[in-house]
């Protein structure tokens, strides 16, 4: 029987969105599935999960930018009323990041295809600074 769960990896460099979608195709493809559901489960609290546009990659420089802007740095005069800085500037915003985004996403499969639109491509949202190795859970079902 053909595995329906793995677990990714994604390093990240900092800030940004890393695409993983032909990661999580190669899975699908592998579990040879007619129709399903994938689950996308990031197990990290500092980082989240996108769908979002893979042609420009301008989309993706904006949405770091509008989210920098969104929720800043700790260290930022604005940000002074936060009290969990213990683990660096960037630690705190990156929590608020993910809980405005998401931390799973769930994806429509066919054919051993993830239905994903034309344009469309699956991203891990990193948050922190620092280089990281996040784990990604993909689940058919």
């Amino acid at each position: 029987m053909t595995p329906r769960q793995t677990v990714i990896r994604v390093t990240t460099f900092g800030p940004g969105l890393y695409e993983f979608t032909e990661q999580a195709q190669a899975f699908v493809a592998k579990a040879a599935c007619d129709i399903g559901l994938l689950t996308v489960f990031v197990q990290h609290t500092s980082c989240s999960l996108l769908i979002q546009e893979n042609a420009d990659p301008d989309v993706c420089e904006d949405l770091d930018a509008f989210f920098a802007r969104l929720v800043p740095r700790a260290d930022t005069p604005s940000m002074s009323f936060l009290t969990h800085t213990l683990e660096g500037a960037d630690d705190m915003p990156a929590h608020i990041k993910a809980a405005l985004t998401q931390t799973s996403l769930s994806i429509p499969v066919s054919e051993s295809h993830v239905m994903l639109g034309t344009w469309q491509g699956i991203y891990l949202f990193e948050h922190r600074d620092r280089r990281h190795k996040r784990r990604i859970v993909l689940q058919l079902s």
